[in-house]
């Protein structure tokens, strides 16, 4: 990976939701304000491994994956692409959050599928993908293409990322990968632990601009906006 700035477009919630202080205390990483949190007490002994791949990220959604700057593009136009971005008008999604394990990992994920978030992730990916500098051979391998699926590729050559258009899904991460015997036990706390928020459903009606300053450093919000119904 180049030692060059990375910037990503996710759904964050706002710095003051109980949802922003839920998944980022349980991160130990505040990407608002880029500080390191304690975590909640009683959670598991190595909780600091589990969650240090997410960690790096921030608490957050994907809607257009990491990505250099193209030759010509700059911070400050991606800041004002996303601007124009919020401001057209949109159907908000809202969806039902609950906690479930995905991919391995445990997340904050849609009860049920929404349409209208499969069209506003589609719409990050293909409205941004100017902003983009084509994958190197290295970060491509990284990818693994071996392991993806004839589709999953395609859209790795073209878009950059596999997980695109109808191979998207959306979540919000709070571990890493864990094993299965591990991962039921985690699901069952921390969807108590999420239920105590009382959040019955949440309105996707924002996009935050992270950036990573370079390949050792973790993503932080540089920006917000919220989006036009």
């Amino acid at each position: 990976m180049a030692n060059t700035p990375r910037y990503a477009i996710y759904y964050a919630p706002t710095p003051d939701s109980v949802l922003h202080r839920f998944g980022s205390a349980l991160l130990g990483y505040d990407a608002a304000s880029s500080d390191d949190l304690p975590f909640p007490d009683g959670v598991a002994p190595d909780w600091r491994e589990l969650t240090q791949d997410p960690r790096k990220y921030g608490f957050h959604a994907t809607l257009k994956a990491p990505i250099s700057l193209a030759d010509g593009r700059s911070e400050a136009d991606l800041v004002e692409a996303c601007g124009v971005f919020a401001g057209r008008a949109r159907r908000i999604p809202v969806i039902e959050p609950v906690v479930d394990a995905i991919s391995g990992f445990i997340a904050v994920i849609p009860g049920k599928r929404s349409d209208e978030l499969q069209q506003l992730a589609a719409d990050c990916v293909t409205e941004f993908d100017a902003f983009r500098a084509q994958l190197s051979p290295e970060d491509r391998a990284r990818r693994k293409p071996e392991r993806l699926t004839e589709r999953q590729r395609e859209y790795l050559d073209r878009w950059g990322y596999p997980y695109v258009m109808e191979e998207f899904r959306f979540h919000m991460t709070l571990t890493g990968r864990l094993n299965d015997a591990r991962r039921g036990p985690i699901v069952a706390q921390l969807r108590e632990r999420f239920a105590a928020t009382g959040l019955a459903t949440l309105a996707i009606d924002r996009i935050a601009l992270f950036k990573q300053a370079d390949a050792t450093s973790r993503f932080r919000i540089i920006g917000g906006w919220p989006l036009r119904s």
